[in-house]
């Protein structure tokens, strides 16, 4: 059988599903995804976004789905990979669902590896931030942003180029490895447009001759950053989300002490998707996960966590997010310049860096 006949019967199976789905009742969804008693979740840290509050909230309300949480420090290319990798698996290493960067919900999407299924709420989740048919929507979104170890960092930088200082030797860090993460990708894709660089091919570009640079003059450790390497000063300067850089602050609480800086310029907003796999074993439990991440419930702790859910202005508009909540976000002034940017930019950027990271910058990130 062609591939190309492969693709089709998959789709076709899943937009079967998707509807049938879809006339369940929620009565009958919670039923049906009980009976299947598991969920597989794949890449997510319980400090990234809120997801411990999340993943806790999902188990009180349905304490009979016992929820498998596989690699939680994967990146998006590393998810896809699990679906390919387990097309054929009904177990443990198959995951139900994703979240992963923008521009990897449509490469799934044409690779057949997602089903398309549509949340109760899907009609106060923005157009330009979900697939028409269904196959993936946008979740949350932040901006780029540097966590800093004020023990170690005495003068927190402001912007980008100050990280090429040689006050910051052997200091800076990706959250990722530019080559599979997402938001590590955005970095680099952030650090070029502050360099001039415009969104797309030339952001890419440009941010791997800033990251050679910083390379060369011996500021980039090839580390993965995370509240732990921050926190021993293995990497004492951070680039990554600013709902994880806030949530490492209020972790660390003080030891050691935390700023959380976005920079003046190359203000960089990302966005994720969610996305049931094509191949899903749980796919009862896989929508009902969906439902509890878009109901109020789901979005309100992901604010929590820092991040703005991508119903925000829905629930903002009917006056369901706790003053308290509101109050401990960063100032709406450090969004002003934020860029959002397409998805044939970020596609664009993404080819550049992914391709291009180890013959220019020459780092080999782990």
């Amino acid at each position: 059988m062609s591939s190309k006949i492969k693709l089709a019967l998959t789709t076709g199976m899943a937009v079967l599903l998707a509807t049938t789905a879809m006339a369940q009742s929620m009565d009958e969804l919670v039923a049906a995804a009980k009976a299947e008693g598991q969920l597989t979740t794949i890449a997510l840290p319980h400090d990234w976004c809120g997801y411990g509050a999340v993943i806790d909230g999902f188990k009180a309300k349905y304490p009979e789905i016992t929820i498998n949480e596989l690699n939680p420090d994967a990146g998006s290319a590393d998810e896809l990979e699990a679906i390919r990798a387990n097309k054929d698996n009904t177990g443990p290493q198959a995951p139900d669902v994703i979240d992963v960067g923008f521009a990897y919900g449509p490469a799934a999407k044409d690779e057949g590896l997602i089903q398309p299924y549509k949340v109760s709420t899907w009609d106060s989740i923005p157009d330009s931030a979900k697939d028409a048919d269904g196959f993936w929507y946008g979740d949350y979104y932040g901006v780029l942003s540097f966590a800093v170890n004020k023990d170690i960092v005495e003068n927190v930088p402001a912007d980008w180029s100050d990280l090429l200082k040689p006050e910051y030797a052997a200091s800076v860090a990706l959250a990722g490895d530019p080559r599979a993460s997402n938001q590590a990708i955005l970095g680099v894709m952030a650090a070029g447009m502050a360099a001039g660089g415009a969104a797309g091919k030339d952001s890419g570009d440009k941010g791997l001759e800033f990251f050679a640079e910083m390379n060369k003059v011996g500021n980039f450790v090839p580390v993965i950053g995370k509240a732990g390497t921050l926190a021993q000063g293995a990497t004492p300067i951070v680039i990554q989300w600013d709902y994880n850089a806030l949530a490492t602050r209020d972790t660390l609480n003080g030891n050691p002490p935390v700023e959380v800086v976005v920079p003046a310029s190359g203000v960089l907003a990302g966005v994720y998707v969610q996305a049931i796999s094509a191949y899903a074993p749980h796919p009862s439990a896989a929508k009902l996960w969906m439902e509890y991440l878009y109901s109020d419930e789901g979005q309100g702790l992901w604010l929590k966590g820092y991040c703005h859910p991508i119903r925000f202005n829905d629930m903002a508009a009917r006056g369901v997010i706790p003053q308290d909540v509101l109050d401990a976000l960063p100032p709406a002034a450090s969004y002003e310049a934020a860029y959002f940017p397409t998805l044939d930019e970020q596609s664009a950027n993404k080819e550049s860096v992914t391709a291009g990271w180890d013959a220019v910058v020459g780092a080999n990130v782990q």
